[in-house]
């Protein structure tokens, strides 16, 4: 009785309620607005050295479970838990704090914060061993959870973090260990959200969630390790979203997702290992560079329109690419690295194509691959490059050397068989046939008898040397193509 009388009527309230375990709710109305708290009186106002005392001395009834379960109250002072163990659950749902609490290194059962407001939270090392509940709260100040352990899972449908300043994260989960889900669907965060080195054994969920640094990093997650997938539709990001060297067991999936870093990286995802990747859908677009280099994933779903600015996939591989596009829409984005020629480009999307069998798409990731090539090589080999490319598109293109063949023997014939050129032994020469002897200039290595057994002169002469080097530059360009694509098969 002597603590109780030392207490205001709305603790003893709390301090009865806590020993038999039952909940005490200080609402007038249940949509009340936690964020008037300010004009909260002394009978609904619980001091923080109050709800401390409760938690570590623990009274409680005989026969009854204790638990702390306050809906609607002012918490006056800093509630300071820091090393504590709590042996029960802790719900100041809907409440206001008129100071930061305090949790560092403590150790709770459970704890749910949901509805309240809070100017901050400093509970680094904090160990929950069941479920943390930050929904719909409201916290105006730097939330610092890093090396946190919460084997359940983590709620922040709707949060909102805002700070002051910018000196540091709004949100900072470094390190942290999550051993099922962290859910955060609609949550709103005008500051970092800083999830360096995370691990979350199941589900991420940033579903419609908002993240505001404009002109910083808005997202940085490097190193985040995540058991199943992460669903981030629809997610709205101005500032950097930063995964560099995370790994993501099944699905990434940004569909519908707005990213916008103009003028630096929207999305880096470089050093992953995603299983797949989704970025793209009806209204998803990223404004700034996309980074994909030394990623590795099975699917990679990437739509061509949502990629306006610089694409870096400098040794990115993946087996399937989704949606199915012609290879003149998946083109660009090849030339769109901003660095120097890498093969490997060119490679990984040619054996993308080559997977779902569309052998046409890849014979023109091919060709694109030695146009490009072709710039980096000295003058003589761009010119025989602008040869090859002209007569049979690098061998890929082998219907064009057919129409070659066929027009210069057309020429040929039309012109020796006009004028017959004189034979080299007269009374020994064979019928002069125009066609057959023009063939005998354009094929190096069949020979009908014709080119041998007649000498043409003047102008017919120069002809028969042009019809010869163009069958020569024919048979090498084609051949030249021919084991390239046997090589490839």
């Amino acid at each position: 009785m002597s603590v109780i009388n030392e207490l205001s009527p709305a603790e003893a309230r709390v301090w009865r309620a806590y020993a038999r375990g039952d909940s005490l709710d200080f609402r007038t109305a249940e949509d009340e607005d936690a964020s008037l708290g300010d004009d909260w009186g002394p009978e609904r106002s619980v001091r923080a050295t109050v709800l401390r005392r409760l938690l570590v001395e623990n009274p409680q009834e005989e026969g009854e479970i204790a638990a702390l379960v306050i809906t609607g109250a002012r918490v006056i002072g800093v509630l300071d838990l820091r090393h504590a163990t709590i042996d029960v659950a802790v719900r100041l749902s809907h409440c206001r704090f008129d100071d930061v609490p305090d949790l560092y290194g403590a150790q709770l059962r459970e704890l749910d914060l949901s509805g309240s407001v809070l100017p901050g939270l400093t509970s680094a090392s904090l160990r929950v061993a069941g479920v943390l509940r930050m929904t719909d709260c409201r916290l105006r100040g730097p939330v610092r959870l890093s090396g946190a352990e919460i084997p359940g899972a983590l709620h922040m449908e709707r949060a909102q973090f805002t700070a002051a300043d910018d000196s540091e994260p709004v949100l900072q989960l470094n390190q942290a260990a999550i051993g099922a889900d962290m859910w955060a669907p609609q949550m709103r965060a005008d500051g970092q959200v800083r999830l360096t080195g995370a691990s979350v054994a199941g589900r991420i969920n940033l579903q419609d969630a908002e993240f505001n640094t404009p002109g910083g990093t808005a997202l940085d997650a490097q190193n985040l390790n995540v058991g199943a997938h992460v669903r981030a539709r629809r997610m709205r990001a101005r500032g950097r979203v930063e995964l560099r060297g995370s790994h993501i067991a099944t699905r990434l999936d940004l569909l519908h997702a707005d990213l916008s870093h103009p003028g630096d990286t929207a999305l880096r995802a470089s050093s992953c290992v995603i299983g797949e990747l989704w970025l793209g859908g009806g209204g998803g677009r990223v404004q700034g560079a996309l980074n994909l280099r030394r990623s590795q994933m099975e699917i990679l779903s990437l739509e061509p329109d949502v990629l306006r600015d610089q694409v870096l996939l400098s040794n990115l591989r993946y087996t399937v690419l989704t949606p199915h596009e012609p290879a003149e829409r998946r083109l660009p984005m090849l030339e769109r690295d901003g660095g120097p020629y890498e093969p490997h480009l060119y490679e990984q999307l040619t054996a993308a194509y080559r997977h779902v069998g569309d052998d046409h798409a890849a014979r023109l990731v091919q060709l694109a691959k030695q146009r490009r090539r072709r710039a980096t090589l000295p003058w003589y080999g761009r010119l025989w490059g602008h040869v090859q490319d002209a007569t049979v598109g690098y061998g890929f293109r082998p219907l064009r050397a057919a129409g070659w063949l066929l027009s210069l023997l057309a020429f040929g014939s039309v012109a020796y068989g006009v004028h017959h050129p004189d034979p080299v032994k007269a009374g020994e020469a064979p019928g002069f046939n125009a066609v057959f002897y023009t063939l005998d200039l354009l094929l190096p290595v069949i020979s009908f008898g014709q080119e041998t057994a007649f000498s043409p002169d003047g102008w017919h002469q120069w002809l028969s040397y042009a019809l010869v080097i163009a069958g020569w530059v024919l048979a090498t360009t084609v051949l030249t193509g021919v084991t390239r694509t046997v090589s490839r098969s």
